[in-house]
This record gives C-alpha cells, structure tokens and sequence, in this order.
C-alpha cells in the first residue's frame, strides 16, 4: 500500500481506497459471505481497475461468471486488460449504479467496495442491488465512514495540523456542493432494510498507519503537494485561506517532527463497515 494511501493529513475521505488496499483476508471474506457456487453470476459494482476481479480470480473458483461496472469508462478497459492478462472471462461494461443495464434478477450475488461513498443518492444505488439480485441472493456493501478517523501524534504541533485540517477539507467539501455521505459505512445495514434487503452480518476491517520516527523529506513534501493542489482547486477565496493556514500548521508540524527524530509517533486509523445482507424473498 502506498505511504500516503491512508494519510488523513492529505484527504478528508477514504474515496481513493479501492486501489490501495486490498489483502488476502478481505479476499477471503468476499468468497465466504457470497458463497459462489458453480454457474452462479455475480456483479461487483465500482469496479474500478479491476483489483476484485484479478483476486477473486486466484482463487481459481470453477464455472462462476464475473461482471464488473465502473461509471468511468477508462477503468473498465484497465480492469478488462488486467483480467485479460491473467486468462480471465469476466464482463465489463461502462455504468451508473443508480441505473444499472441489467434485468431484474440478473444475479446471484452483488457486491460492492468503498463506492456509496461517492454516490449523493446512496438509496438508488442500493434499490438497484436489490433489484439485479435474485430472491435469497446474497448482497455485500463496503464503505468507510469518513467522519471517523482516529489521529494521533507525540508532538504539539501534529493536533493543531489536524485541526487546521479538519476546517479546511470541511470547508472544501461544503464550497464544492458535495452531497455525498460521508458516514454512510455504519448506515448500511438500515439502508439495507429499508430497501428489501436483510442485514445478516456487519464485519469490521480497520485501516491503520503508524510511523515510528519523523517520516523522510520527500514523504513532507508529498503531503505538501498533496494539500497544495487541493488549495489550487478551491472554489472560494475563504477555502483558500484555511487552506494556507492549514500548510502552515503543517511546515511547523514537520519541523518539530523533524527535532523530535526518532521518538516521534504518528498513528491514523479508520475503519471499513462490510454489511452482509440477502435478498429478502
């Protein structure tokens, strides 16, 4: 996983995640609770570049069809190249979640991972996972909720930094318009009874960094550049100024974790809601 994949300090959100983390556990997860049986079709919604498909496909389950969806076109042909390249047959097609190509029924099993999260109008999408997936057919959601997120750090500075942050990509994510919900992880399961779906199991998979001595020079000014384009791409001049007083913050922050040397400490971790449910009949 890249070093800044999870960085609380460079993102309000976990909305990158899917391409960075991904492990043989989560794997693992994914084959116990959809319980893919031979001929069963089974649809991952967000497919991005096609990370689940390549690892489901290790796992080398017999006459089970695979179709993936992405609203961005350029991922699909990533992600039908990826599985290309290791002699996988799987469908691939271009869109939205909230009006997904498919009959109803269409599968047995739907399955998504840190997607909702960038959706405004998380119950279409999950209407339309009921509505693709037979009766009994199992249906799995995976979000974060990305207005927890636990900081720590050993030094001063390190709270003001994220606290500055926290104005900052706050004020960022309302000056945008962004109506999307960033706590819908913890909500799933209601969303799910509220759509024909019954809520059977909610696992927990935390997502941690913890860096013992002061991170290296060039991870700093990542951060920098990192906070600096999204100062670029604010959309008012008050965004814009919490945004320099964040940076602020953190060039003092680096520098006393600079001093501090190797009794520095900084440790993030937030969590992903993985919602189990089935098809109501």
């Amino acid at each position: 996983m890249s070093d800044l994949a999870i960085d609380s300090l460079t993102s309000s959100t976990l909305k990158h995640l899917r391409e960075y983390w991904w492990n043989d556990e989560f794997t693992g997860f994914l084959r116990e609770t959809l319980r893919p049986r031979p001929g069963n079709r089974i649809l991952d919604v967000g497919c991005g570049t096609g990370t689940a498909e390549v690892s489901i496909g290790r796992l080398h389950l017999s006459q089970i069809r695979l179709f993936g969806v992405d609203l961005m076109l350029e991922r699909v042909i990533v992600a039908r190249h990826a599985t290309a390249s290791h002699n996988q047959r799987v469908g691939f097609a271009a869109a939205d979640a909230c009006q997904l190509p498919f009959v109803d029924s269409a599968f047995d099993s739907t399955y998504c991972v840190a997607v909702l999260q960038h959706i405004g109008d998380v119950a279409s999408a999950i209407r339309e996972f009921a509505r693709v997936t037979r009766e009994g057919g199992r249906i799995i959601a995976v979000e974060p909720d990305n207005t927890a997120r636990y900081w720590y750090s050993s030094v001063p500075a390190g709270a003001e930094a994220y606290e500055r942050r926290t104005r900052f990509f706050a004020a960022l994510t309302e000056a945008s318009g962004d109506r999307t919900d960033g706590s819908v992880g913890p909500r799933l399961p209601t969303l799910f009874a509220e759509h024909g779906i019954e809520p059977l199991e909610v696992r927990l998979f935390p997502v941690s960094q913890t860096r013992i001595g002061a991170p290296s020079v060039v991870t700093w000014n990542e951060r920098t550049t990192r906070v600096q384009r999204a100062i670029e791409r604010s959309p008012t001049d008050a965004v814009r100024v919490s945004g320099e007083a964040y940076l602020d913050s953190h060039s003092r922050y680096a520098d006393e974790a600079h001093r501090a040397g190797q009794t520095f400490v900084e440790i993030q971790n937030t969590m992903l809601f993985a919602t189990v449910g089935q098809k109501s009949d």
